[in-house]
């Protein structure tokens, strides 16, 4: 991975929760008054696979000589982000309450808007299709693609600011790491001064829109590029 062509200066993963009690109910679970309750946590499954991501992260921070004093974990405050931010942390050996583990506002799930709200996640392809079509509206009373995108740069910007030469674990959700992944590869090919910049040159419907290239299992890790 080579973060160095965006104007970074940290190296970065991305990880999204893992199996969910929501995922397992088919519920879009989106606005943080309901995404931080505990009933909203990570199903058995959802703990294994944020395990098995943990130990693919140490196994990958390790071939890259990576000292663990250099890891940060930057994660959302809804329930199964930080379910799994913590299980990561315990399989690393960091204790979860010190500073080198951040939970970041900017990083919570996109709100898909009080008519999908608690409904069937079997809804999502109308909202992508809405993406396709126009990133710069969302759903009724939801975030749009932009605005997600918006308030990651924002997080991004303040990691690059808090943090210097480390590897920083982001771990979120579906469509925000998709964005985030998105935005990435298009700045790569950017020509600008830092990511802030080459960030605002890729907020354009063009690249907005094609997201859900870049979508990420429960449990996934990736290297972002």
């Amino acid at each position: 991975m080579d973060s160095s062509s965006v104007g970074n200066t940290n190296r970065y993963w991305v990880l999204r929760h893992g199996k969910s009690i929501p995922n397992e109910r088919g519920l879009v679970v989106s606005s943080m008054e309901n995404g931080v309750l505990p009933e909203y946590q990570l199903a058995p499954d959802g703990v294994a696979q944020a395990r098995l991501a943990g130990e693919s992260f140490l196994q990958q921070l390790k071939e890259s000589n990576i000292e663990l004093d250099k890891v940060r974990i930057c994660y959302s405050p809804f329930s199964r982000t930080t379910h799994t931010a913590r299980v990561v942390a315990k399989v690393l050996n960091l204790p979860f309450d010190a500073p080198q583990c951040k939970m970041m506002e900017d990083l919570r799930e996109r709100y898909f808007g009080p008519t999908f709200e608690l409904k069937s996640h079997d809804k999502y392809p109308e909202i992508w299709a809405l993406d396709e079509k126009d990133p710069f509206m969302g759903p009724e009373g939801g975030e749009s693609a932009d605005d997600v995108v918006s308030r990651l740069a924002t997080a991004m910007k303040s990691m690059e600011a808090e943090y210097q030469r480390c590897a920083i674990l982001v771990v979120s959700h579906g469509d925000p790491l998709q964005m985030l992944q998105n935005v990435f590869h298009s700045a790569k090919q950017q020509e600008g001064d830092g990511l802030a910049e080459k960030f605002q040159l890729s907020r354009v419907a063009s690249v907005l829109s094609q997201h859900r290239k870049f979508a990420l299992l429960t449990g996934e890790l990736r290297p972002l590029i």
